[in-house]
């Protein structure tokens, strides 16, 4: 039996790094269902990681049936789909549009020599142009490049070079297009001129009508080809527009999308978007600089520490707080963070530096460690998990100071992900920004801002921020506690000069692991 819906729905399909998520959103904005279907990384060789590309389709096959079946949504009901994506994965296609091998997913690494090669031949010139302040080995060019040289036969059977949004809208519509806000990360997009980038295209060996046309995100494409819709137990009529990468896509679920706008993504690492009205360069080159999700707009997009120190935390040194949590019923990161909820502002003088993968931003320090300061007998479990949620919102602070540096007026957080189902983090945040930190009623936000942009496509709302009135609402508002700020701020300065001081200890251990072994890499793709 169909359930009611507010007509017309709306699909977006979040294509993850090991999950695909689908999410049928009525133009209400409310979640009439959403399923989500698991798959694995391909390991073929030290540093690489694929998937077979087949992987994807079936993974939405699965998710889609799922959810019609569960909700009940009649089908006819959903108007149009766009795509959250996984940016710099890359498929290579046949004049068919036949997937020439396994996806060479963003984490590869394999491409390392090529990097350095292209990094030597344009220097400055790739942040300039792309917004990306170094070329490295997970930028589709240096995949591309590394295709040419170690793998010609599929460099010539290569018609197009797809990336992973490219490929479900040509699965899904035959049509080749992509858009700027995946193309920024390429290498091989000028993002400023919004055209392929010809001196790039040359050093790696391909011409530009091998790549998609290129949209704004929120265009339509084409309806869905009938072989797609039986299969997929989608209607004929639904429309497929273009989506964004997926944290443009969060940003718009979370209503960030004008200039001086603000958000963050925690799960494992924490993912920062702010909004700008132009293309901007950081004079130090830390920061890069995307295209965002909806045309002529930008956005300083970084990633940094985030979950995975708590993550560590719990699953090395607090097998006890989960088993008893277990017992109850409850949650092993809940109890963890009661526990700092339990323990004062400044963790009595306990603080860490959360470099336990590097340093990501604005320092981009692989070298960097893990650090515990202040530790002493009087310190508790409660104590360190509190230290850990006061650190990583310091690393979260730095990056704000850096884009407001840039110009940037921030005045708010607005928070996703499973970071911001804590509340003790989150006001412990909002303490040592200073600002209010904003949780969304939807945080899992990325098939939100998709369907958002579908919506936009289809014509049912005539701009992004229409449609966000309707879709996006925030859950609960943190505001800072003026009485714990002369703490955090000389906690903060604290912060940042044991980072500084520390910087030649961390090159010693650095330079101790490789000796000890020789493979050693701190960077958090190469681990995987």
């Amino acid at each position: 039996m169909s359930v009611s819906v507010s007509a017309p729905a709306f699909l977006g399909i979040d294509l993850g790094t090991t999950a695909l998520k689908c999410a049928v959103y009525d133009s209400r904005g409310a979640l009439v269902g959403e399923e989500t279907e698991e798959y694995g990384l391909l390991a073929p060789h030290p540093g690489w990681v694929e998937v077979e590309v087949e992987t994807y389709w079936q993974a939405l096959r699965l998710a889609l049936g799922r959810l019609l079946r569960a909700s009940g949504v009649d089908a006819g009901s959903i108007r149009a789909a766009a795509v959250s994506a996984q940016g710099e994965t890359l498929v290579p296609v046949d004049a068919a549009g036949t997937a020439l091998r396994p996806a060479i997913v963003w984490l590869d690494n394999r491409a390392t020599a090529e990097a350095a090669h292209l990094a030597d031949v344009f220097g400055d010139e790739v942040y300039r142009v792309t917004g990306q302040p170094e070329m490295l080995a997970t930028w589709p060019a240096a995949k591309v490049l590394w295709l040419t040289r170690n793998e010609p036969a599929t460099a010539q059977a290569a018609a197009r070079y797809l990336l992973l949004e490219d490929w479900l809208i040509w699965r899904l519509t035959g049509e080749y297009v992509t858009e700027g806000s995946l193309a920024t990360s390429t290498c091989y997009w000028d993002f400023r001129s919004k055209q392929w980038w010809p001196e790039m295209l040359d050093a790696i060996g391909i011409d530009a009508h091998q790549l998609p046309a290129i949209v704004e995100p929120g265009s339509p494409v084409a309806t869905i080809r009938g072989s797609a819709a039986d299969e997929l137990g989608l209607p004929a009529s639904m429309l497929v527009c273009t989506g964004a990468l997926d944290q443009a896509c969060g940003a718009i679920g979370a209503g960030n999308f004008v200039p001086g706008g603000f958000s963050e993504n925690t799960g494992a690492a924490i993912a920062l978007c702010a909004t700008i009205e132009a293309p901007r360069l950081d004079p130090s080159g830390a920061m890069p600089c995307h295209y965002h999700a909806l045309p002529d707009t930008y956005m300083f997009h970084t990633f940094t520490s985030g979950g995975i120190i708590l993550r560590w935390f719990r699953d090395q040194l607090s097998e006890s707080v989960v088993s008893d949590a277990a017992r109850s019923g409850d949650d092993g990161y809940a109890r963890l963070g009661e526990l700092a909820a339990e323990t004062p502002p400044g963790a009595d003088g306990l603080m860490m530096l959360p470099y336990l993968q590097g340093a990501m931003a604005p320092e981009n320090n692989d070298d960097a460690s893990g650090v515990l300061l202040g530790l002493s007998l009087q310190h508790t479990r409660g104590h360190v998990v509190r230290a850990i949620f006061e650190s990583v919102a310091f690393v979260v602070r730095r990056n704000v100071d850096v884009m407001r540096q840039l110009g940037v007026p921030i005045d708010r957080v607005r928070a996703l992900g499973g970071g911001a189902r804590s509340a003790v983090w989150k006001q412990i945040e909002a303490d040592i920004l200073g600002l209010p930190v904003v949780t969304m009623a939807q945080l899992d936000a990325g098939a939100l801002g998709a369907a958002v942009l579908a919506g936009v496509g289809s014509g049912h709302w005539g701009s992004v921020a229409e449609a966000t009135e309707s879709m996006v609402r925030e859950a609960r508002v943190f505001e800072p506690d003026a009485s714990r700020a002369a703490l955090y701020d000389d906690k903060y300065e604290l912060f940042q000069s044991a980072y500084r001081d520390l910087l030649p200890t961390f090159d010693r251990i650095s330079a101790a692991r490789a000796s000890a072994d020789p493979h050693h890499s701190s960077s958090p793709a190469a681990t995987l």
